[in-house]
């Protein structure tokens, strides 16, 4: 992480693990997600101070992420998410490298368009999708879109990345701030400049405190910003990548060393 950025987290007042799950989980809200360079960053996070907690375990307040995106040989939830397709479902296992912890996570979005992420607690991290883990990806695609997840899934990208999560002193609102991203997919490795960060904004009505003070600060939401879309196309995965240009832009990640022919 950019220290200099880590530096202004100390303005935040800690909040533990069993703290925020005693708040609303979140797992059905409305996400903006801005791409900032650490100089738009800084103010932002001094404002944030006065309406946000920040998790702390340990008395760490940054967080090691390893997530492994998991696809059809069509990468059909990738082209479903780059066509905008109303009905879609990506797919992860992610391991929470602090806490030695792992969940297979499934999104999918409400006819609401409402993000919904279910998740299941695996037994350790690096353990690949088994049959229970078919069996939970089927039933969270049947209860939002009442058919069968029919298709067989295999590991295609896998990323690195620290978060911070920020928590409302009110309400349910939360948001998440990911920087030093690495994407490999295909033998091939991809970076995001250290002082560039995603920064996550998850409110029930998608215009809360945090969207607030960004836009008053001119920093606007990046569109169509997936993690897992824009790793594949950074690494050159995929044949199409148009909608996803604005995101690889400002991550500096549109030099073409990997990217194929949008």
């Amino acid at each position: 992480m950019d220290h200099s950025i880590a530096t202004e987290l100390t303005g935040f007042q800690p909040l533990s693990l069993d703290e925020l799950n005693g708040k609303a989980a979140m797992l059905e809200r409305l996400d903006n997600k801005y791409i900032v360079p650490a100089d738009r960053l800084r103010p932002a996070l001094n404002a944030f101070s006065d309406f946000f907690d920040v998790l702390e375990i340990d008395g760490i307040r940054a967080f090691t992420y390893a997530t492994r995106y998991y696809d059809d040989d069509g990468l059909r939830s990738y082209y479903d998410h780059h066509q905008g397709r109303r009905k879609r479902c990506k797919v992860r296992v992610r391991d929470y490298i602090d806490s030695g912890l792992s969940y297979l996570e499934v999104k999918l979005k409400s006819k609401r368009q409402i993000t919904v992420k279910k998740r299941l607690k695996l037994r350790e991290p690096g353990a690949g999708l088994d049959l229970s883990g078919e069996a939970f990806i089927d039933t969270c695609h049947r209860e939002i879109y009442d058919s069968p997840f029919d298709r067989p899934l295999v590991p295609v990208i896998g990323m690195r990345y620290r978060r911070i999560t920020l928590v409302a002193k009110e309400g349910g609102e939360r948001m998440t701030i990911d920087t030093e991203l690495s994407f490999d997919a295909g033998g091939v490795s991809r970076r995001v400049r250290p002082d560039i960060s995603i920064v996550e904004t998850k409110s029930a009505r998608g215009n809360g405190i945090a969207d607030a003070i960004l836009r008053g600060l001119h920093v606007h939401p990046t569109k169509r910003c997936s993690k897992y879309c824009v790793g594949m196309a950074a690494t050159g995965q995929v044949a199409r990548h148009n909608r996803f240009l604005p995101a690889l832009r400002r991550l500096q990640l549109l030099d073409g060393r990997a990217l194929s022919p949008a």
